[in-house]
């Protein structure tokens, strides 16, 4: 019986309990950090330790009442828990992990967009009264995805099938179905990708591949160290130095 149900005391909670670690685990960095935080922001509201009034971006409340920490909030609460706060999970991690992943190993390039797109938001907030940025941040992501993935097949609901560059616009009509109102979230994220895209995918190759959007030296070194071929020429030169004879 014992090796029908898993084998010994921690065979079910073994095989129950790993599938979810391993997904969780093989999430890069950056994915990871922010769906924990979103996890646990929703849990945290549901349990009423916080409220949501204390996490939403107010450029009041940050620049006169120095509660920095809204800048952080304001992109990890998608709401309480629900299957709402489930959808936006599910987009948030899955095309956040497929565009971390196609970044490259380093975290660099894809933290420099994430930089890029939550000060645009925050930039762009008061203009449109849009205090949680979560999901127009998410809605950025799924559009770059989107454009760099023109051959891929989608299907949406298990009735409609359309090819990526389609996805943000379904999910606006569903969004404009269901709530019943203009998705002013997911046109500004639209717009933010869009712009992020044209410069890191369409400048470049028209620009004699000049790259305006990539991440400058000093970003890369945060999370990369010092290049190899510096590092390489610090020591040759350092090398040359104590090899040369003393000048008197």
């Amino acid at each position: 019986m014992d090796q029908m149900m898993g084998g010994g005391d921690g065979g079910i909670a073994g095989q129950a309990g790993f599938p979810l670690e391993q997904w969780f685990w093989e999430m890069p960095l950056c994915t990871r950090c922010w769906t924990t935080a979103t996890v646990i922001a929703s849990m945290l509201v549901q349990c009423q330790i916080i409220t949501p009034f204390q996490l939403f971006y107010s450029f009041r409340a940050v620049f006169f009442k120095n509660q920095y920490w809204r800048l952080l909030t304001t992109f990890v609460y998608f709401g309480p828990l629900s299957l709402d706060l489930v959808f936006h999970v599910f987009f948030l991690q899955r095309y956040s992990r497929l565009l971390e992943e196609s970044s490259g190993r380093s975290p660099a390039h894809f933290s420099w967009l994430l930089l890029y797109a939550t000060t645009c938001l925050i930039c762009l907030s008061p203009l449109v009264s849009m205090p949680f940025l979560g999901p127009p941040l998410s809605s950025t992501l799924v559009y770059i995805w989107s454009r760099r993935n023109p051959e891929t097949r989608l299907s949406f609901l298990g009735l409609l099938v359309f090819t990526a560059p389609y996805l943000p616009w379904v999910l606006m009509g569903f969004s404009l179905v269901v709530h019943g109102v203009i998705p002013k979230d997911e046109i500004m994220g639209v717009v933010i990708g869009h712009v992020w895209y044209f410069f890191s995918d369409v400048y470049p190759p028209l620009h004699n591949g000049s790259r305006p959007f990539d991440p400058p030296m000093w970003w890369r070194r945060i999370f990369e160290g010092r290049p190899r071929e510096e590092t390489a020429d610090t020591i040759n030169n350092e090398i040359a130095v104590a090899a040369a004879p003393e000048v008197r």
